[in-house]
């Protein structure tokens, strides 16, 4: 009987334990179960808690890339060096909105949704050297909005659908003056039409508001300033610019003949991977000193000239493999004086004489890694090393013997010494032209 009473409870107690959670009850002991600090508002946490904070170089950045955020968030350190905003969702830069970041070298915003810049959105930002806008969707930017930022010397808007209307003319102009040389570099109108795809640094001024100069707009008129025919450049728009962790230019499988004129001077790494580049043509990065890793892989590349890396002291890592290379002339390899990768695998290297340079110039580097060094032609080399080629070459070098013979001459004043060539057992590509007498001597008494 006590054991009936007992089930019987127990039954009473479960029945009213589902009662309470059908109610609500279980949803409330679910939430008691989950700590405070994650009931709080999931946009705070998705804004603040999620960045990456770093120092690289003794230089503070904050990394919040890919973070489908709106907007800027309070909670983050006032301290930071290099903002990386890219690939988010930002509509628009509000007034004051960075001005906690006084001390905000870079501003990568790229790759957003931005419409509409506020006149002070840059407001307290005096210290900042690079803005990247590229890849949004700006139409028009008033000349005050960088009235904010004195040092700035490197700027990005292109892929942007630039409406060149009178409103642009304050930015045109701004673009436009020599010292500002790396700022908007490649920026098109997109409309009206008769302006489509004109450069924004080259663009006349006075085509914007043709109303007010009194320039009939139906009437054709030479756009650009300079010279009527240009050689078209390869511009870098196709490309993208990183921030994170150093500066990057993607140029990776992007079609490109030629290496892309408007490298960001202050570049550390470039991916030129994928292409279509035939030719290094002279000084192609001598405007980026600080370049340390340069990847040529995977294009059709044939020849580099002499002086193509001129420059790049600072370069750690070269990838010229899976391209259509035979030799390396001499001298191309002279001023990378600190390369510790080059990889050249994949190359249908030639091995005759004019691949002792690149072979001379590893071993008087030998702290530099490679890999991929070997022999594609003549037939009889396939397969060797470039090492083992060279070495060959020179332990078979021919071996000269001087053989004296003495002829007393009609006078009996001269002795005749001939040299003659002794047969060797030598591999026939080591192996000259016959001759009767390849040296001779003569001794004057």
């Amino acid at each position: 009987m006590q054991v009936v009473t007992v089930l019987l409870i127990l039954f009473f107690c479960r029945s009213a334990e589902f009662r309470r959670a059908k109610n609500g009850g279980l949803k409330s002991r679910v939430n008691m179960a989950v700590p405070r600090a994650f009931r709080r508002s999931t946009v705070k946490r998705f804004a603040a808690a999620e960045c990456k904070e770093y120092s690289e170089l003794n230089e503070k950045y904050l990394d919040c890339q890919d973070r489908k955020l709106t907007r800027v968030s309070t909670h983050w350190p006032e301290d930071i060096l290099h903002m990386l905003l890219a690939r988010n969702r930002i509509q628009r830069l509000e007034d004051d909105m960075f001005a906690r970041f006084k001390h905000l070298k870079s501003l990568d915003l790229q790759q957003n949704d931005i419409s509409v810049i506020d006149e002070r959105a840059f407001a307290g930002l005096n210290k900042l050297t690079t803005l990247l806008l590229q890849h949004n969707r700006l139409q028009v930017v008033t000349e005050e909005v960088f009235i904010f930022l004195p040092q700035l010397k490197y700027m990005r808007i292109y892929e942007n659908p630039w409406d060149c209307s009178c409103e642009l003319d304050g930015l045109v102009r701004k673009l436009q003056v020599p010292s500002n040389r790396n700022l908007g570099n490649y920026a098109k109108c997109v409309w009206p039409k008769n302006l489509k795809d004109q450069k924004l640094k080259k663009i006349k001024p006075e085509l914007l508001c043709p109303e007010l100069e009194g320039i009939d707009p139906n009437q054709p008129q030479n756009q650009v300033i300079g010279p009527a025919f240009v050689i078209k450049e390869v511009d870098s728009t196709m490309c993208h610019t990183y921030m994170f962790p150093n500066i990057l230019l993607d140029c990776h499988n992007k079609d490109l003949k030629n290496v892309p004129a408007d490298i960001p001077p202050d570049a550390v790494k470039i991916d030129l991977s994928g292409n279509k580049i035939k030719h290094l043509k002279s000084k192609e990065f001598v405007g980026v000193k600080d370049l340390k890793i340069l990847n040529l892989s995977s294009n059709a590349l044939e020849y580099i000239d002499t002086v193509a890396f001129s420059g790049l002291l600072q370069l750690r890592e070269l990838d010229l493999s899976n391209n259509a290379l035979h030799y390396i002339e001499y001298g191309v390899l002279e001023d990378l004086y600190f390369v510790q990768n080059l990889w050249v695998g994949n190359n249908p290297w030639r091995c005759d004489y004019n691949i002792h340079y690149l072979d001379y110039w590893l071993k008087h580097h030998r702290s530099v890694q490679h890999t991929g060094l070997i022999c594609t032609t003549p037939e009889e080399f396939k397969g060797w090393s470039v090492y083992n080629y060279v070495k060959s070459y020179n332990e078979e070098c021919p071996k000269e013997k001087l053989i004296s013979q003495t002829d007393t001459t009609q006078d009996g004043d001269a002795d005749e010494e001939e040299v003659e060539e002794r047969p060797t057992n030598q591999p026939q590509h080591l192996i000259g032209p016959k001759e009767k007498d390849m040296y001779t001597f003569i001794r004057l008494t």
